[in-house]
């Protein structure tokens, strides 16, 4: 062990630049795993079996994932189409919400839906801001997704 790491010999510039790659990944992996323990509150689970609790980690890791990338898609490509990374019923929520507040639905790139998301976590969205965080994100798509669920109940128990 070196530094707390595992000791991996170079004998090549290949070699030298593919543990860099590696090392490079370091912090998305970190990342992730916040948005994990932080966003999902993983280590809060209080589930009495390890089938379970696998199966918990199992969808908080596809959220985890979720959120990570798009967060990360977000910033290198914020004039795609919403459709890469939200659902139609995801798109219909937000483009609902941000016509009650402004009158008209939002552009239709990513990024503005993103923001949107972004907003109802505590995003601010002014014009030097730089772009929504995971932290955000995550706030704001738990939001979204309550409001999501609120909507399913009421069409479920009023016909």
């Amino acid at each position: 062990m070196v530094n707390g790491g595992a000791h991996l010999p170079i004998t090549s510039l290949e070699g030298a630049i593919e543990k860099l790659q590696w090392y490079a990944l370091r912090w998305k992996i970190e990342v992730f795993h916040k948005i994990l323990k932080s966003g999902c509150r993983a280590e809060d689970a209080k589930l009495r079996t390890a089938d379970r609790l696998v199966n918990l980690l199992a969808i908080y890791c596809v959220l985890s994932w979720r959120i990570f990338w798009m967060t990360m898609i977000n910033r290198t490509a914020p004039t795609a189409s919403p459709n890469i990374a939200l659902t139609k019923d995801e798109i219909n929520l937000i483009d609902r919400i941000v016509i009650s507040r402004t009158g008209q639905p939002p552009p239709r790139e990513l990024s503005s839906y993103l923001t949107q998301i972004a907003r109802l976590g505590g995003y601010l969205a002014r014009e030097r801001d730089p772009p929504p965080g995971n932290t955000v994100i995550w706030r704001g798509w738990s939001r979204l997704m309550d409001m999501k669920l609120g909507i399913d109940l009421a069409r479920r128990t009023c016909g």
